[in-house]
Parts: C-alpha cells; sequence; structure tokens
C-alpha cells in the first residue's frame, strides 16, 4: 500500500513529502536538512527512485542536489522553470537575506496528464499562478494530492514573486483543484493538509 509522509524542511519550514511503497520511494520537495530527511529514509530503508519538484522556489529545492548525489536519483520539474534550479534571481532566494540557493539542472521535465515514475502512478496537473511551472500531483486512487504553494488549508500561496499571478493562481485552484473529489486530501507546501471539501466552504479566498 502506498503511504505519504510529511517532513517539514529548511529555512521555511517547507513540507517535503516521501511516497513509497515496498521500500521504494519518491520524494517530493526536498527543501534543506538533507540529514533529516537522509535519516527518515535510512530507519525505513528507503530508496529514492526519483525526486519531484512541485515549483523551483529556493525554499524547495535546498536539498534537490544532496538526494540526487546520495541516491542517483533523477530530478523532475515542469519546463517552464527548467532555468529557475541554478538562477537565484527566478527561484527567490537572491530576494532573501540567506544567501543564493541553487541546484543542478533537472533531467527530465513532466508530461502534463497520467505518468508513471518508478512504477508510481499519479496524475500531472499544471497548476500555474504561484510560479509559471506550478505543479500538483493527484493519486486519485490514493484519495490524496501533493499541491505545492497553490492551496492550503484556509489559503492559498503568495503571488508577489517573480512570475505570479493572483488570477491565474485563483483559476488553477478553482479548475484543476476544486474539480477533484470533495474527500480528495490536499497535501500544501507549508502547514497541514486539508480537504477539497474543506477549503470549497471554508477557504476565505473562495467562500
Amino acid at each position: 500500500m502506498i503511504k505519504i509522509s510529511r517532513l517539514p524542511l529548511g529555512p521555511m519550514a517547507t513540507n517535503a513529502y516521501i511516497i513509497y511503497e515496498n521500500k521504494q520511494a519518491v520524494v517530493i520537495d526536498p527543501g534543506g536538512d538533507f540529514n533529516k530527511l537522509d535519516a527518515f529514509l535510512k530507519e525505513r530503508e528507503l530508496t529514492v527512485k526519483a525526486i519531484l519538484l512541485t515549483h523551483a522556489h529556493f525554499d524547495h529545492i535546498g536539498a534537490v542536489d544532496e538526494v540526487r548525489q546520495a541516491y542517483d536519483a533523477p530530478v523532475y520539474i515542469h519546463e517552464a522553470e527548467a532555468d529557475w534550479l541554478s538562477d537565484p534571481s527566478q527561484n527567490g532566494s537572491g530576494l532573501f537575506q540567506i544567501g543564493e540557493i541553487k541546484a543542478g539542472p533537472a533531467d527530465y521535465f513532466f508530461e502534463i496528464g497520467q505518468m508513471e515514475i518508478a512504477g508510481f502512478s499519479f496524475e500531472v496537473r499544471h497548476t500555474p499562478g504561484h510560479s509559471p511551472g506550478s505543479v500538483s500531483f493527484v493519486f486519485r486512487n490514493q484519495r490524496f494530492t501533493v499541491a505545492g504553494d497553490t492551496l492550503f488549508q484556509r489559503g492559498m500561496g503568495r503571488t508577489d514573486l517573480p512570475g505570479g499571478d493572483r488570477k491565474e493562481l485563483e483559476k488553477s485552484i478553482q479548475e484543476q483543484l476544486f474539480s477533484l473529489r470533495n474527500d480528495m486530501r490536499i497535501y500544501p507546501g507549508h502547514g497541514l493538509p486539508t480537504t477539497i471539501e474543506e477549503e470549497k466552504r471554508e477557504n476565505p479566498f473562495f467562500t
């Protein structure tokens, strides 16, 4: 049975997600604190088969290269942010007093729609607005979606960073996320999980 675990990592307590089954795992958004993430993986004897990025802001990519090197795992990203991993002016780290954060280029780009990576089958939905290449991963059979910084518990992603667009973000949420089943669990880039039903009913940006 596929399991998902949440680990807040890095300077912004960004949620990394480890999705795993039969000792095989994919890591979503390793934002920093590689030693903490590595300890979690080793404790469960997991092998990372791929690194999936919901988008390329600095707080989601801090440990990308360490995970890639330790586990020889390829990195996937949306093509719209292909250059952001190595460019602090685009990934946002150049705007904050934290030092520049960079990672090597991605190995593959996502295909929008159904994908299978390392034996895990899920749907990639393009959900721009927080950033141009933001994507959400829909695990339909497991009834959960990893939504990055698109939709939060009672909130939504900021749009004041490079490439942000509030109208586009609202459209992504309405068309790509609120079209999911009401009991779909949403795992956001920061904070606690929620459900589509809860956010339709209680999110102040949409009620």
